[in-house]
């Protein structure tokens, strides 16, 4: 799953260094965030949309083989075909096997994260397929050769003036940045490989059991037009992006749109049935539905299944503080923010993505923002139990951490340690300030000032000014 070579701590400093990601990710993070507040107002009793949302998606989950039996029969008795995939490389040979035999050259796409997952881009350009993104946002980033940076605004970290440079380079003319001028130069530059796609391929917001439909919200018409040129339509979805029936999706897709954009509903939701049918004037000869496991269900049954109840609004993202520093490729995965934080161990395993869960400052302000109330910091809690269970920590960490409990539990070790605190450090302090620590304390002076340690600290203060103060 891992999109970028660099390791975690190389990322986030490459990431803080970066003035353009300063400038572009609050601005857009913050209008985001604004928009969904807005639309929670509006809403008056949205703890209780949250809440029946929540029970939606817990109940769709603990009940998957069920509903995922019911898309599969429903799909195929609507005339498509249906292709279970256990892991990413199963996708991928799947998806290359439909379009060696429909001897396809070229493919238009339309926004799809599973399809990052699986990186069915590279693979489908490594065979001579030419490949283009159709979503505005991941048409940019396509240009700047990078993967997305954010689950619902893919070029977030990207700036207007950036934008024009890649757009002027394929137009072979200087454009202005204005943006009715650059989405002109993309409409008409897009549309032109839509009409030439033999194959499109697209995400699935949600798969509705009950009709075997797949459902595509999107603010622009680039989803339609991906799944209604081309004669071939392949839908790539995560096994758990399902529900019962269209009255559960009403409610999912309302907490969607709002949490996503503050929108009540966007401007695309898009229902596709079957391949085209006899008394359809468009539409697709053919319709795939590529299914992927790819490690989600092994995450049923244990202590992290809520994390599949995640439907990708990226509200959590919106309202955390790490990701307003670092954005989403210094976390290394397909999945940026607390909720990459939580799948991408999941789905990659600690090995590669050990320094993840601990990229949170724990605020639970993406557990209050989720509109499915996933519990995304304790999530995170959870990692970082298990991992020192383990034994993934450092050494250096396990020993300060038993040095700190023998300390804590022995009263007389406590107080002899806050007493030699201050003129211990004070080697290091500069006007009361540490500005450079030592080993683990480096990661905090690094970015921010630690005081020198009190003189006094409150037990003494305490025993000597505050004992007789309430009696």
């Amino acid at each position: 799953m891992s999109a970028h070579p660099l390791i975690f701590n190389e990322r986030v400093d490459k990431a803080l260094a970066d003035p353009i990601l300063k400038k572009a990710l609050p601005l857009t993070q913050d209008r985001l965030r604004g928009g969904r507040i807005n639309a929670a107002e509006q809403l008056g009793n949205v703890e209780e949309w949250r809440e029946l949302a929540s029970q939606i998606r817990s109940h769709t989950i603990a009940n998957l083989d069920s509903y995922l039996e019911e898309l599969v029969t429903n799909v195929r008795k609507n005339g498509g075909h249906v292709h279970f995939a256990a892991t990413s490389d199963d996708a991928v040979e799947i998806i290359t096997g439909i379009v060696k035999e429909k001897n396809a050259k070229s493919v238009v796409k339309s926004k799809s994260m599973v399809s990052e997952e699986v990186h069915i881009n590279k693979h489908l350009e490594d065979m001579g397929i030419k490949v283009v993104e159709s979503d505005l946002g991941e048409y940019i980033i396509q240009l700047a050769n990078e993967t997305p940076s954010h689950l619902i605004a893919p070029a977030i970290h990207k700036t207007r003036e950036q934008v024009r440079e890649m757009f002027s380079k394929v137009a072979g003319r200087q454009l202005s940045d204005e943006t009715t001028e650059l989405t002109a130069f993309a409409r008409e530059k897009l549309r032109q490989e839509f009409l030439q796609a033999d194959i499109g391929i697209s995400g699935c917001n949600f798969a509705v059991a009950e009709s075997g439909s797949v459902v595509l919200v999107s603010n622009e018409g680039n989803a339609r037009l991906t799944t209604t040129v081309p004669k071939v339509h392949i839908a790539m979805m995560g096994m758990e992006r399902i529900v019962p029936t269209w009255n559960e999706l009403d409610m999912v897709v309302s907490m969607l749109t709002r949490s996503a954009t503050g929108q009540k509903i966007s401007v695309y939701v898009t229902g596709i049935n079957s391949p085209r049918q006899s008394e359809d004037s468009d539409g697709p000869e053919e319709f795939h539905l590529v299914i992927l496991d790819n490690g989600r269900s092994n995450i049923l049954g244990t202590a992290y299944q809520e994390a599949l109840n995640c439907i990708r609004c990226g509200a959590c993202l919106n309202v955390c503080p790490v990701y307003r520093h670092i954005g989403g490729h210094a976390y290394g995965g397909v999945y940026s923010g607390p909720i990459g934080a939580v799948l991408t161990p999941l789905l990659g395993g600690y090995e590669e993505w050990l320094e993840l869960p601990y990229a949170s400052s724990l605020c639970g302000a993406c557990s209050e923002a989720c509109p499915v109330k996933i519990p995304l910091h304790d999530l995170l809690i959870e990692h970082r139990k298990d991992e020192v269970e383990m034994g993934l920590t450092p050494f250096s960490e396990k020993m300060a951490f038993k040095g700190f409990s023998f300390a804590t539990s022995h009263p007389s070790v406590y107080e002899t340690a806050v007493k030699l605190a201050h003129s211990g450090m004070g080697f290091l302090a500069k006007d009361g300030v540490i500005s450079k620590g030592p080993g683990m304390l480096g990661g905090w002076t690094d970015v921010r000032d630690l005081p020198q340690p009190a003189k006094q600290s409150f037990r003494e203060w305490w025993k000597k000014e505050g004992k007789g103060r309430n009696q």
